[in-house]
């Protein structure tokens, strides 16, 4: 072969595997032998040093099939090819929304409108969790489709409206508060500017709303569940380059965050409960965050055994993340660190059979983790630390559980759902690798325990599991071992599956009933489509 056209063949071999598609660049010429020999290295070279997207690009290569799609679709020309010209179709088409014609659409001088949603399905395999109507297994299917209404004026003014139909099938246990709210109004609501600097604007949400704040330990929508959390109230939130100022007061709305159950009919705010606060974010240290924060929930009816009066939780949280370089510069690796605190104070009406007690209860929670940016699938591995009062003395007079107010648990306790963070200790292991851009896999090993045997178990829902006290000296609460893996097929469309294994300990082995029960076990598959 003449030596250009060597070159021409090593230069297209080269530009379809690290996804050049200039033909022009792929048929410059080399002067020498040597300068051809030096440049197939250095690509070769530059391929292998980008290992995510090396591995994106083979399974391409092994979709597109052979001829001059060979290498993968989109390099050495590919567009022209008919099959590729559908693959590319097929996923322009998934990543972009179906109502993206809809979205921000002018009506008028300043006046735009969109619309839009998510369908969303999970199938649910769990046996032996610590919940209402168990032990046992129950097989059922989710679904829940949130489509929404925007409309806006410049950007002072918006308004939103959002219904949601969440519904389950095929279940043999009793449904939870959180499995069904069939066509409901999950948000209706009208934000805007009232106020503005050279350094940040003021704004007031009114209405049916969300709340998330932190990492969602202690207030989080619960995106997980079938129905989330909603809150209708007011909410005065400001925003500049170093703060996030946020002051709110509303009144659950759902049975989510603590509302009466109507799983058919409209949902109202629960005008027992109270919850506001304040919610600050610093933003002005190098990579890193400050939080500083008071929360007011009060509860003036028992409900259930969760822990009801006035509770004041003030906290704090830093987290920040910190790049390791190699000599020329590049970042090789990323440590992240968290830190948050809380204590709480106040008073119950009733709890456990003990009426008017005062709160002294506390929170800590860590974790650190450090992710090897340059390596293969980009793995990450944390450490993670929490810590939540229990009460040692039931009867003194003083409660020292913890109340984690709404949590989002599902991230924090395992993914089986058995626990709600009061009165525990939770030591876990996680990693997470990328196969590809589109695949991701974790696992997580967590180790709990009750902080006082005294105190019960507390199930996801907050409530004490059974209702009462403790019946057992053990504090030994199980492990759990979670499997996930995320598969992004487009940027509408996910998959994720999951398997957990729930090895109870003392605590519950030991415990009256019905507490005692086999080993737990859950396995979900779960699809996501934003439209």
């Amino acid at each position: 072969m003449p030596r250009f056209s060597t070159r021409l063949f090593l230069s297209a071999v080269l530009a379809a595997t690290t996804g050049s598609t200039s033909a022009v660049q792929a048929a410059e010429p080399i002067e020498t032998p040597e300068q051809t020999i030096q440049t197939t290295l250095d690509s070769v070279e530059q391929v292998f040093s980008q290992p995510a997207s090396f591995t994106q690009q083979m399974t391409e290569a092994g979709i597109c099939g052979t001829g001059t799609c060979g290498a993968g679709c989109g390099a050495a020309g590919c567009q022209s090819d008919g099959d590729c010209d559908g693959l590319n179709w097929l996923q322009t088409a998934l990543d972009r929304p179906l109502l993206a014609d809809y979205q921000n659409m002018p009506i008028g001088d300043c006046w735009t409108a969109s619309v839009g949603g998510q369908l969303r399905y999970r199938f649910m395999d769990e046996n032996n969790r610590l919940r209402p109507g168990g032990p046992g297994r129950s097989t059922y299917d989710l679904w829940r489709i949130t489509p929404y209404m925007q409309l806006k004026y410049g950007d002072s003014i918006t308004g939103y409206v959002q219904a949601i139909d969440a519904s389950i099938f095929n279940q043999e246990l009793p449904i939870t508060p959180i499995d069904q709210n069939r066509s409901d109004l999950m948000a209706y609501y009208i934000d805007a500017v009232i106020g503005e600097t050279d350094t940040g604007k003021l704004h007031v949400r009114v209405g049916r709303q969300q709340l998330q704040y932190g990492s969602q330990y202690l207030v989080s929508p619960l995106p997980w569940a079938n129905t989330f959390r909603t809150w209708d109230g007011i909410r005065l939130y400001y925003t500049s380059d170093t703060w996030d100022i946020d002051g709110f007061w509303t009144r659950p709305s759902n049975s989510g965050a603590g509302a009466l159950f109507r799983p058919t009919s409209f949902d109202q705010p629960d005008s027992s409960r109270n919850f506001s606060g304040i919610y600050s974010t610093y933003k002005g240290l190098a990579n890193a965050t400050l939080d500083l924060y008071w929360l007011y929930l009060e509860e003036s009816e028992s409900k259930n055994g969760i822990l009801d009066g006035r509770v004041h939780t003030f906290g704090s949280r830093y987290t920040s993340k910190t790049a390791v370089k190699d000599c020329c510069g590049e970042t090789v690796g990323t440590w992240a660190f968290e830190l948050e605190g809380a204590f709480q104070v106040g008073s119950n009406e009733t709890f456990l059979g003990n009426p008017n007690q005062g709160i002294a209860a506390g929170m800590v929670h860590t974790n650190l983790g450090y992710t090897w940016n340059q390596a293969p699938w980009t793995p990450n591995v944390k450490g993670v630390f929490y810590w939540a009062s229990g009460d040692s003395n039931p009867a003194d007079g003083t409660n020292r559980n913890f109340n984690t107010l709404f949590p989002f648990g599902h991230a924090y306790w395992g993914i089986l759902d058995n626990l709600n963070g009061s009165n525990l200790l939770n030591y876990s292991l996680q990693a997470t690798v990328k196969p590809t851009d589109k695949l991701t896999f974790n696992t997580q090993l967590h180790w709990f325990a009750k902080d006082k045997a005294a105190s019960p178990i507390f199930n996801v829902a907050g409530a004490p599991f059974p209702a009462g006290a403790s019946t057992t000296s053990s504090t030994y609460i199980g492990s759990e071992l979670d499997l996930i893996a995320t598969y992004q097929i487009s940027k509408t469309l996910q998959v994720q599956s999951g398997y957990s294994w729930f090895w109870y300990g003392s605590a519950v082995n030991n415990a009256a009933a019905p507490l005692p029960r086999g080993d737990a076990s859950q396995f979900y598959v779960m699809t996501t489509w934003t439209f």
